[in-house]
């Protein structure tokens, strides 16, 4: 008497098609006759198929649950063929064997594309606001100039591959229960390129190409950041025969600036003024990266006031390489108070400090300590 499918696969008859899959597999990989020598495992392994050809199917799931067997005799039990089934047994067949004869293509591997290349550059912080053209140089694999890449002497030519017949292929045939097994492997005479040579070129050796120094001129665009790729197509190692080369990755590394600091497309400066500046105001010349500029500080300016130099930042670099405006310069202000004072200005901050007092309670609506401060030198000065 058949078994029930649902105990065949170890799942609730609320299962899933998640879960009925699931099952499958693990009990496919456990009874498969190429996996499991036991006398009854290729029995079992056609119990599991039809078990998953029918509950894998929505229609004929249907007419088993209703009906029993008899609603699957006619169209059910296992075959090999049905669409639901076919796929998951591809899937099985894959791991095992790496493919299914006769039921899915396989793709020359053919001349083998050139690797990637990586070259570092570092620039200074200037440079990466402005943008430059810097020579790299890095090593590559390069046709040989005795052969032209062929990998055959001068004189001659590479022959078709007599094992695999120029497709850099060769197929295993294996006999199943279910019929004939197709393993595609890379030809282990010409490794994969359908072709080989009988005299080989005496400069490379037959690898058709060498490892040489290149130089190459590349465009840094204006606002780039640290550890940004810039991607050189076709400038990594010459591929194998016609295969296309392989690209030059220039990764980019910015120096730190000894005052300025970047924050997205702003330029950052900390600047130090003394409480004389802060008190009274002064004009000031503050570096940019353009050159210096000057900077007016309002009388009565407090530590940590910004001022912003507009357009004065980093270009805003677009995703295809153009700029799109720039940002702006930020100046951080931080009123330096002297550690050391000589006889005169000890003597006029005394005069001050009489002025001002010792008492500390919170700031009330009116003239502040900057305020007081500025009065009192104002009238030195008057």
């Amino acid at each position: 008497m058949a078994r029930d499918y649902y105990e065949l696969l170890g799942v609730p008859k609320s299962a899933d098609q998640q879960q009925i899959k699931s099952a499958f597999r693990r009990l496919a990989r456990e009874y498969h006759p190429d996996v499991n020598k036991n006398h009854d495992a290729e029995e079992k392994f056609k119990e599991i198929n039809e078990a998953y050809e029918v509950l894998s199917d929505e229609d004929k799931r249907a007419r088993y649950d209703r009906f029993g067997h008899a609603g699957v005799s006619g169209n059910g039990g296992f075959s090999g063929t049905g669409a639901a089934g076919f796929g998951g047994f591809e899937e099985i067949f894959e791991e095992f064997f790496g493919g299914l004869g006769g039921m899915r293509s396989s793709r020359r591997r053919g001349p083998r594309p050139g690797s990637d290349r990586r070259v570092d550059v570092t620039i200074s912080f200037e440079e990466s606001v402005f943008g430059i053209e810097k020579e790299v140089e890095f090593e590559r694999l390069e046709d040989c100039d005795t052969c032209g890449g062929t990998g055959a002497a001068p004189g001659t030519t590479p022959v078709r591959c007599t094992q695999c017949n120029g497709t850099g292929e060769v197929r295993q045939v294996q006999q199943t229960f279910l019929g004939p097994m197709v393993q595609v492997t890379t030809c282990p005479r010409c490794a994969g390129r359908g072709e080989t040579i009988s005299t080989p070129c005496q400069t490379c050796r037959g690898g058709g190409r060498l490892r040489k120094k290149a130089i190459l001129a590349v465009t840094i665009p204006a606002g780039v950041r640290e550890g940004l790729q810039i991607q050189i197509r076709s400038e990594g190692d010459a591929g194998d025969g016609t295969a296309p080369n392989g690209n030059l990755y220039v990764v980019v590394h910015v120096q730190e600036h000894e005052f300025f600091k970047r924050k997205d497309n702003d330029v950052i400066l900390d600047i130090n003024i003394n409480v004389a500046q802060a008190a009274l105001g002064d004009k000031i010349v503050v570096p940019t990266v353009d050159g210096d500029v000057e900077l007016v500080i309002p009388p009565g300016t407090q530590t940590g006031r910004v001022f912003r130099l507009r357009g004065k930042g980093v270009p805003r670099l677009r995703s295809d390489g153009s700029n799109s405006g720039r940002g702006d310069q930020l100046v951080y202000i931080q009123v330096e108070v002297p550690s050391k004072l000589t006889d005169n200005q000890r003597q006029l901050f005394e005069q001050l400090a009489e002025t001002l007092g010792t008492d500390v309670s919170p700031q009330r609506n009116g003239k502040g300590f900057f305020d007081r401060v500025m009065d009192f030198f104002a009238g030195e000065q008057g």
